[in-house]
């Protein structure tokens, strides 16, 4: 039977932080992905849909360090260049039924948003390209956890469905607490309390479908707009510019129908309908988009459950502990969604893996590094310098 140290379940952001800062305490580990790729709810593609370079970010796109100062932190160390949210210019307001189209100033926020130079994949690439190729296990999916004297021992599904046995001394699973309990059997059975507890937890994202529609150029900027809009009249609720770092025009917003509704009306019909709505609110040139994407979480089966159908309002930090006897003593947890600050957020999950790691290593007696201090007047002004407004 194979045998590593420490098994990290999910190669995510959160996945991924764990293997750095293990690799930081020279304790071996081996990430555990299911999918052909690393990133989980990170994904940034270009028009074709491919993992791009400069592209646009599916999944999780903003973040703000400087308020979210883990995640900041994060960004910092690993020397990755932002850009602000282009924000300039009015906002619109399209209400429900026949009501005229709303057109208000734009705001200044206090905390900008920002989003990564190159899409929230570059914080995947950067950690991945420190991470061994023995360090990494795609395409094999977590069937069971079986608790033994020595550590646990681990069912693996390959992606041709042939299984393999593995033994970690412990398990950071950094999954969604309700993908964990709906997906992966234990030997013995989890708590009723822990299990009951991870499966009313909401998985960020899961319930969710974003629509991107992108251009030659941003002419709504030449008409004075932010691109942002909210519609009460849908079927987008909530639309940003979501132009790149290098100026690739683009439009995205969140998909208000809900999950079941999108599955009856269809892809094609949903694009023709969001469409639709932006030539409503931005004009014709709107409708004319170069290529569109549409990716709908809610019908991933490496993010949602059948519970994560239904949107819920958006995640509160819990405290306590997320495993309990007799798997404590092997078991962590470190989805973003288990973070006591900032949870279902990039910066939720650098806390989550930090708060894991930290746990998993006092139980080996290893103490974890310091992490790199950051002089942040220093790091604000080399952001400045290097972000750029598409």
């Amino acid at each position: 039977m194979t045998e590593t140290q420490i098994a990290i379940i999910g190669g995510g952001l959160s996945g991924l932080y764990a293997a750095h800062l293990l690799r930081r305490a020279a304790v071996d580990s081996l990430v555990i992905e299911a999918r052909d790729r690393l990133g989980g709810r990170i994904v940034t593609v270009d028009e074709t849909g491919e993992a791009g370079e400069d592209g646009f970010d599916l999944g999780a796109s903003w973040c703000w360090p400087q308020l979210q100062i883990p995640i900041g932190e994060v960004i910092a160390e690993l020397d990755l260049a932002l850009f602000r949210q282009y924000g300039d210019g009015d906002v619109l307001f399209e209400p429900a039924g026949r009501e005229a189209l709303q057109r208000f100033p734009g705001f200044s926020e206090a905390q900008q948003s920002m989003r990564l130079v190159g899409g929230s994949a570059a914080l995947v690439q950067r950690l991945a390209r420190d991470l061994p190729r023995d360090g990494q296990l795609l395409g094999a999916r977590l069937a069971a956890m079986e608790l033994a004297d020595t550590g646990i021992d681990l069912t693996i599904l390959q992606s041709d469905g042939s299984p393999q046995r593995l033994r970690a001394r412990h398990v950071i699973a950094a999954l969604p607490p309700r993908l964990v309990e709906a997906t992966i059997s234990f030997f013995p059975q989890q708590d009723r309390r822990a299990a009951a507890r991870w499966r009313e937890t909401p998985t960020w994202m899961a319930p969710h479908a974003k629509f991107f529609a992108l251009y030659d150029r941003p002419f709504w900027r030449e008409a004075g707009l932010s691109g942002m809009a909210q519609s009460m009249a849908g079927p987008m609720a909530e639309i940003h510019d979501a132009t790149t770092s290098s100026g690739n025009a683009a439009l995205f917003g969140f998909v208000g129908v809900p999950a079941e509704r999108r599955a009856a009306i269809g892809e094609e019909a949903l694009i023709r309908s969001c469409l639709d709505q932006l030539a409503r609110i931005f004009g014709p040139a709107a409708r004319t988009a170069r290529k569109t994407l549409l990716k709908d979480w809610s019908v991933d089966k490496l993010t949602a459950t059948a519970a994560d159908r239904n949107a819920s309002a958006h995640l509160v930090a819990q405290s306590g502990p997320w495993v309990l006897a007799p798997w404590d003593e092997r078991l962590e947890l470190a989805g973003s969604e288990t973070s006591p600050s900032d949870p279902g957020y990039l910066a939720g999950a650098v806390v989550a893996a930090r708060r894991a790691v930290t746990a998993t290593l006092a139980k080996l007696a290893v103490q974890l590094n310091a992490l790199p201090s950051v002089d942040w007047a220093q790091t604000r002004e080399r952001w400045a310098q290097r972000s750029s407004q598409p």
